[in-house]
């Protein structure tokens, strides 16, 4: 009898314990092919798993072909022109140093090199090398550095701090040759962040990047993981941060979504309330981003990444024909949060629009029936 009681006990603690392990944070169960729960995304028109492009959130066509020259010819003047074209002040330059720089950095991780092989990325040391007046060259090769800290080292380690240390010069460089230019302050966050900048350097590099563009959405985002619970902050500091940058951020502007990041950053690595999408705290934070989503430029370089943060929580929330609507806007690029955090991004994303496609069929929708 007693062990009858013990096969009990653990048959009850199974029920509670397993929807405990599937609402981790970020981890849901797709549903299998031939459920009866299960739909196709192809019949929206999505874009087949294997072909989602996870090098950018959104379409850059310009950038795409840039790249594409670049790694084929191996010549960096394709790369040089493209980023003298892109205005300082916007959120386009930024990404396309942090594409050029994880290009290079993805190249020399492929080929690292050796005695008969020269090592991947090597156009963009060729370019720094013949262009050291470039400010483009400067600010690629900074981000470079700081990506390659990140992958190769672990924070606190003496090879961490020296590869930082380099990243740090390196911006400055980037910084004299360009005045005016926010991205390498902006590149020297995530330095900040690696070797624990002191409250005062830390709000020093803040108000350099103000001076120069105080609504950059990515240079807040920048900012707001420095401010996190895992970094150098708390969650209240984090959330402090990211609603006072929402309450002052202008009409059209992307920051009245940085909440929800801030939310995201902190989401609980198990979750115990089935509801906590429902909640006030992410209820509050969804609204303002799908507000922030609605009345931002089409063309803004942030609005794709906003709108896939929008798309995981909506999915969690089971706001159906909301996540559908966010994913008429993104399928096809994926390289964004939370994505990006998964070994396999095309397979979570996969996930995450199948689950969308799910749940609006089983409330009556359809392909006839999805708005544009």
């Amino acid at each position: 009898m007693a062990i009858l009681w013990l096969l009990m006990a653990l048959l009850m603690l199974s029920f509670v314990l397993l929807p405990l392990m599937r609402r981790r944070r970020g981890v849901i169960e797709q549903v299998p092919p031939g459920h009866p729960d299960a739909a196709d995304p192809a019949a929206y028109g999505f874009v087949r798993q294997e072909e989602l492009d996870v090098r950018m959130p959104g379409p850059d066509q310009d950038l795409l072909d840039v790249l594409e020259l670049v790694q084929r010819t191996q010549d960096y003047r394709a790369a040089s022109q493209l980023l003298a074209g892109t205005e300082t002040e916007g959120e386009r330059r930024w990404q396309r140093v942090q594409a050029f720089a994880g290009a290079a950095a993805l190249e020399l991780q492929q080929r690292p090199g050796g005695v008969h092989e020269t090592p991947g990325g090597q156009w963009l040391r060729v370019w720094r090398a013949e262009q050291p007046k470039d400010a483009g060259a400067a600010a690629v090769y900074a981000e470079f550095l700081v990506q390659q800290a990140w992958r190769t080292s672990t924070p606190g380690t003496d090879d961490f701090r020296i590869i930082m240390e380099e990243a740090r010069d390196a911006c400055g460089q980037a910084a004299l040759l360009a005045p005016g230019d926010p991205v390498p302050y902006i590149i020297e966050l995530s330095i900040a962040r690696g070797l624990a900048y002191s409250q005062a350097e830390f709000d020093q590099l803040w108000l350099k990047i103000l001076d120069r563009a105080p609504h950059h959405m990515g240079a807040h985002l920048a900012a707001l993981h420095h401010w996190c619970e895992k970094w150098h902050g708390s969650r209240e500091q984090a959330y402090s941060f990211a609603e006072a940058a929402a309450a002052r951020a202008p009409e059209g502007s992307l920051l009245a979504a940085l909440p929800l990041f801030a939310v995201f950053e902190h989401l609980p690595e198990v979750n115990l309330v089935a509801s906590f999408y429902q909640s006030e705290v992410v209820t509050k934070a969804m609204h303002g981003a799908l507000h922030a989503a609605h009345a931002a430029r089409p063309d803004d370089p942030m609005l794709a990444h906003v709108r896939h943060l929008l798309l995981f929580f909506l999915v969690r929330a089971e706001r159906w024909q909301e996540a559908m609507h966010q994913l008429m806007h993104v399928d096809g690029h994926i390289g964004a949060l939370p994505w990006t955090l998964s070994a396999d991004p095309a397979a979570e994303f996969a996930v995450y629009r199948a689950l969308a496609v799910a749940g609006y069929e089983a409330n009556g929708g359809s392909p006839a029936t999805l708005p544009g």
